[in-house]
């Protein structure tokens, strides 16, 4: 069994193909032929929980498990692909990096398919680790050119602009208004943006919340969305809290799969990629760097 590091993952794994593999996940998702397994929590007194989440991708199957305690600043990824026919161990991953690229790229995907063809302008909310693969994913692919970045750390968004070659800007709305794409990418509980900050045909990626008690986007947003596009409708149930504390009704035509998309709706709409993040967006993230170690 291999043993596959942070670095590896780095160097074998460029967004490009990472936006790829996430076509291809969903595609796979669609057909049938993938399959995920929603995040399961095991919590302690002492504030650490366990979380652990699974999926199946063409000729392998893998589980991501880690720890967290907010308190502590803790946070541990390893990933285990394993042969889908044969059931062999293939190889284990420290995963911090499979995590944040596949992200970033899920995100990258979804925007490619709801964003203007012509989309410009890009705001984030945020400028951890999780804002710079959103970055990259969004590079990838639309050209870009006015970037502005805010967060709620001064230090950081500044640091974080001259890392990237973005702008840092006072404000969030200001970051906000007349943005083409919007990521937010926060730790937050309470919503970091405003409903009315959103132009028609702008196209959202909310993603720094997988905890139903957490959201980043307003209850005003997701009334507005022309279409809110879930990575996974079964586990937006349990885990989007922009959505569930909206709430919203799961019988509403405008929330659908991601895997079910095709094309952006007509005319000027608003739209919504809610992702969670899924156990499958590892296994196809994990097998390309393992292919391409073997």
């Amino acid at each position: 069994m291999l043993f596959i590091t942070e670095d590896q993952v780095k160097e074998n794994l460029p967004m490009d193909q990472a936006v790829r593999l996430m076509r291809e996940t969903f595609e796979q998702l669609r057909s049938g032929t993938a399959q995920n397994q929603p995040r399961r929590r095991m919590f302690l007194s002492t504030g650490t929980v366990l979380h652990s989440m699974a999926g199946a991708w063409g000729k392998y199957l893998g589980t991501k498990v880690y720890a967290t305690n907010p308190r502590h600043g803790a946070a541990y990824f390893f990933f285990l692909l394993f042969d889908a026919e044969t059931a062999r161990p293939l190889a284990q991953f420290d995963a911090n990096y499979l995590g944040q690229i596949r992200t970033g790229a899920a995100s990258g995907y979804a925007t490619d398919i709801l964003a203007k063809k012509d989309a410009k302008t890009l705001a984030i909310i945020g400028a951890g680790f999780q804002a710079r693969t959103q970055l990259d994913a969004m590079r990838e692919v639309r050209e870009l050119g006015d970037i502005r970045v805010w967060s709620r750390n001064e230090k950081n968004r500044y640091s974080f602009a001259v890392e990237t070659g973005t702008r840092a800007v006072a404000t969030a709305e200001e970051a906000v208004r007349g943005a083409d794409i919007v990521v937010t990418a926060t730790w937050s509980k309470d919503p970091v943006i405003e409903a009315d900050w959103i132009s028609p045909g702008t196209h959202v990626n909310a993603m720094g919340s997988n905890q139903a008690q957490r959201r980043e986007i307003p209850t005003e947003l997701v009334a507005r969305a022309d279409l809110i596009a879930c990575d996974s409708i079964d586990v937006a149930k349990i885990e989007a809290g922009d959505l569930i504390l909206a709430p919203v009704d799961w019988s509403d035509p405008r929330i659908v799969d991601l895997a079910r998309v095709d094309k952006r709706p007509a005319g000027e709409p608003i739209t919504i990629f809610k992702s969670c993040g899924l156990g499958v967006e590892d296994v196809a993230a994990a097998a390309y760097v393992y292919e391409r170690l073997c």
